[in-house]
Parts: structure tokens; sequence; C-alpha cells
């Protein structure tokens, strides 16, 4: 059993800025130093498009030294773009002298709500992002009909080992609403630009009535792989909850949801839901951002494997 103390609440938007009027949602880090590091999340601006931005703190006091970046990281594209309702950061990683940093391109659709992709941005020093192309790195497919989403990028096996959402339909509900049912799937790249989907499944619907899998992180070591997730659906309704999967050689996965023991609290911030892991090692231990109510409305927060 995973038994995870909640440390509290680090940082919940205050519209400081017009591109941070909310939300700071899917939270991930990148080490400055042995101590510090930069967290980016996904905020809304003051037209409800998704800005990437990023505080920096401390890990030996990381609830009481967060420094917002005035500046966000990466806005939205221009009109007729992937992205330009929005890009929303969701990995980054050093390939070579360059940091990737990829990011959830998005537009309002006509029928459905929207549309994803997968888009890159570097940068040469880690501060200055631009993006890699006017397109994205992965779209829909034959494999992934209907979007692709939320990632995790590791290398692999000579190249690079992406999990992503992918949305496999769209299902009418009442009031002509819809609902996308979406797990995680893999794709393999040779430089972390071009990507080819493997067709796989990582992650699939485990309980009656689920139908959503998203943002995986996985952690690897000489033992297996390790992965956390949200999912949503089943025995726990519409609100998500923090999943977890363990596998020996990162294609088949067993999932062992009821190994977290990371709850909803009862009141304050995450009492409606925990969502959105970003788990990292740190000082010996095992640490975790994640989001709570409102998919990141109410910011991101910190907890510890209890050991």
């Amino acid at each position: 059993m995973q038994r995870w103390e909640k440390l509290g609440l680090v940082f919940c938007p205050a519209a400081e800025r017009p591109w941070l009027a909310g939300w700071a949602a899917v939270p991930f880090l990148d080490w400055i130093d042995q101590h510090r590091c930069h967290v980016y999340f996904s905020s809304r601006d003051q037209q409800n498009r998704s800005v990437t931005g990023r505080v920096s703190l401390d890990m030996r006091q990381p609830l009481d030294s967060v420094e917002l970046d005035l500046q966000p990281v990466l806005e939205p594209g221009e009109p007729g773009y992937f992205d330009a309702d929005g890009a929303m950061g969701t990995e980054l990683i050093r390939i070579g002298e360059r940091t990737h940093l990829y990011y959830i391109g998005w537009n309002r659709a006509h029928v459905v709500p929207f549309r994803n992709a997968i888009g890159l941005a570097t940068s040469d020093d880690g501060n200055r992002f631009t993006r890699f192309g006017s397109g994205p790195v992965l779209d829909r497919s034959l494999d992934d009909p209907c979007f692709v989403a939320s990632n995790c990028v590791r290398p692999w096996a000579g190249g690079y080992r992406m999990w992503y959402l992918s949305c496999g339909r769209w299902e009418r509900l009442a009031h002509d609403s819809w609902r996308h049912h979406y797990n995680i799937a893999t794709a393999d790249s040779p430089d972390g630009i071009s990507w080819a989907p493997t067709g796989r499944t990582a992650i699939d619907f485990a309980h009656e009535g689920e139908y959503a899998i998203s943002v995986p992180r996985v952690l690897s070591s000489a033992d297996g792989h390790r992965m956390w997730y949200s999912y949503r659906g089943g025995p726990f309704g519409p609100t998500y909850r923090i999943g977890y999967a363990e596998s020996t050689d990162g294609e088949t996965w067993e999932r062992q949801d009821r190994a977290v023991d990371l709850a909803p609290s009862a009141d304050g911030w995450d009492s409606e839901m925990v969502c959105y892991p970003y788990v990292f090692p740190y000082d010996g231990r095992l640490f975790m951002f994640y989001n709570g109510n409102g998919y990141g409305r109410t910011g991101f927060g910190l907890a510890v494997l209890d050991q």
C-alpha cells in the first residue's frame, strides 16, 4: 500500500496576470539544482484559453518558497492552427543539448467540444521556448481516431517511448452533451520528434462505466516500471482518482489502483477529486505534485510517500 501524506497546497492562481486568470493544472517539474526546481502548469487566460506557466520553489521548504514567473512559458498559437485555443504543457525532457517541452494543443470543435493534439516546443537554455514547428508531432490517426493528449516521454530502446492519452470515441449524452472515452496508448520515436503509434494499449479500462484514463507518469528502474495516472467513471463516479500500475517490461501493465492511498480530503481545495499526479524522487523519498477540485482550478498540492 502506498500511503501518501499530504503536505498542503503549493500554488493557486489569484489572477496575477491576464494569462493567469485561473487554474494551475497538470503540474510537472524541471530541476534547477539539487534542491530547487521549476514547476510547470497550465493556466487559463481571460479568453479561457490554456497557457503554460511556471513557478520556482525549493524542495527544502516547498510551501514557503514559491515564486511565480510573471511571463508565460508558452501561449496559444495563431488562429487556424492546432493550438489556437490552448498550449497546455504536459512533459519536459532533455534530448541532446536541447530541452523538449511537449504540450497539448487544442481548439474548439463544431459538434463535440474540442479537438486535441500533441505539440513540441524546444529551448537551448531551459527558459525561452519556441515552437518546433507549426503543426503537432502526434495527432489523430488510424490508431487514435478522435484525439491524442497528455503524455509522458522516456528514453527507450535506443530512442524514446511516449505514453499518451488516446481518445477512441465520443458518446452523445442527454441534452446534446458529449462524453469522451480515452485510455493510455504508446508511441515510439528515434529522436523525440518523429513519433509512430505502436497500436498497443498500455492502460485500459478496468471497471464498468469507466471512460477516462489520463496523464500517465512513468518511473523506471532496474526492478521494472511504475506508472501513476488519473481515472474516472466506474466505482468513483465522474470525479478523478489517482491510479497506479506496474510492468516488468514496459509493454504489459497490471493495474493496482487500490495500492494508492490518496483520497480526497474532507473539505478544502482537494475535497472533490485528486488527479494529474507527477511523481518524482527527492532526497531518498518519493513526492507527488497533484491537482484537486475542478481539474486544477484550485491549484496544485504536494504529497510525500510514507515509508
